[in-house]
């Protein structure tokens, strides 16, 4: 009988084990709590800060405004000067050009510049329609034949 009696007067491994369970329920409790009041905060943030945002971006687009008419418009992107050429019009430009000019080679940049576009513009061209054009010549130059230059087939 003292045996009973020691079990029922100090905690056995059950007991022990719910306690732990109790304090691991009220933690995750305390951090659920804690996550929604972090919440109502940050919402609450966000509705405050939201307008003030809103009017600094006003105030600095009427400051660029501003300044672009004090400067002169200087502050403004300068318009480019190429020439935009349409569908099917640059490469007869750019046959027109060398065939003007058949006895030299002529780089994508120095096509460019002469039809008064960007060499890059040229040199996507000749790279998509003018490698398989009969009246074109690649001539390979520069270090191990990457560059090439360009000229009408005679």
């Amino acid at each position: 009988m003292n045996f009973i009696k020691k079990d029922s007067g100090s905690p056995d491994k059950y007991d022990i084990f719910i306690q732990r369970i109790d304090s691991f329920q009220s933690l995750v409790e305390e951090k659920k709590r804690l996550q929604v009041e972090i919440s109502h905060i940050q919402t609450e943030y966000m509705e405050r800060i939201r307008p003030l945002e809103a009017e600094l971006a006003t105030v600095i687009r009427k400051l660029d405004t501003n300044l672009a008419t004090l400067e002169g418009a200087v502050s403004l992107p300068a318009t480019s000067n190429f020439q935009k050429f349409s569908r099917g019009q640059l490469g007869g430009a750019i046959k027109e050009f060398l065939r003007s000019n058949a006895d030299r080679s002529f780089k994508p940049r120095d096509i460019g510049e002469a039809l008064n576009t960007k060499g890059t513009t040229v040199s996507l061209w000749f790279n998509k329609f003018g490698v398989d054009d009969s009246e074109i010549e690649r001539v390979p130059s520069g270090k191990e034949g990457k560059r090439y230059v360009y000229r009408i087939k005679l």
